[in-house]
């Protein structure tokens, strides 16, 4: 945000995601951070929900969880595949129930799949400082439009659900933008929960399970969160 205040922070949902999921819910997360390369104490925490879901889910019972089944049917709406390209909740659980490690990156974005995981949201974690001006728009991918998603090169979000700043997109449900990326530097934060099943109190709870996790992991105070519609 190019040294924008906290409070300057605005998410703005377009008339194109209302169309397609009329009940959605955000949360925004903003917060100074510290971040590190490697927290034992939080892999710990991810390894003990990973076995737990390994107990509890299957790759096809996972997609009936509530935050990921919303997501999917607003990807069938907007006319993208979930199976193709799926949600990052349901991705890194389906990785778990595998047997697969996560991929560990650095201590942020490992919270951050946490926090994804335990309420399975996708959630967007960026680099507030990399914003392009003080507003995110909630809107849909359009033909052609430009996007590289992080280790993964320049991908189609046609269809899919995209956040944009004055740029342009920074953030989908299936993979974020290398430009907002987080690194090691990061020090302004900002988390996006998508709430495309309309929970609010659910979303509102995963906004506070971040805030525990950057207090505890992050050399923070949590910052603080709003709901946007």
């Amino acid at each position: 945000m190019q040294g924008n205040s906290l409070e300057k922070m605005k998410v703005i949902v377009s008339n194109e995601i209302e169309t397609v999921c009329p009940g959605f819910v955000g949360a925004c997360v903003e917060a100074e951070v510290v971040n590190t390369a490697y927290s034992e104490a939080l892999w710990q925490e991810i390894h003990e929900m990973g076995e737990r879901y390994r107990q509890e889910l299957t790759t096809e019972s996972l997609k009936e969880l509530s935050g990921i089944a919303a997501t999917r049917r607003v990807y069938k709406a907007c006319g993208k595949d979930p199976s193709r390209y799926r949600p990052a909740s349901e991705a890194l659980i389906r990785r778990m129930l595998q047997g697969k490690e996560l991929y560990q990156i650095d201590t942020l974005v490992d919270l951050i799949n946490l926090a994804s995981i335990a309420y399975g949201y996708s959630i967007g974690g960026f680099d507030a400082d990399k914003f392009v001006g003080d507003t995110l728009t909630l809107g849909v991918g359009r033909e052609g439009e430009p996007y590289e998603g992080i280790g993964r090169g320049m991908i189609n979000i046609h269809g899919l659900p995209v956040y944009r700043d004055a740029e342009g997109g920074v953030g989908t449900p299936t993979s974020d933008h290398e430009r907002t990326k987080i690194t090691i530097e990061t020090r302004h934060l900002v988390v996006l929960i998508n709430g495309y099943d309309g929970q609010e109190e659910r979303v509102a709870g995963n906004a506070r399970f971040i805030q525990a996790l950057l207090q505890k992991y992050a050399h923070s105070d949590g910052g603080h969160f709003f709901i946007y519609r």
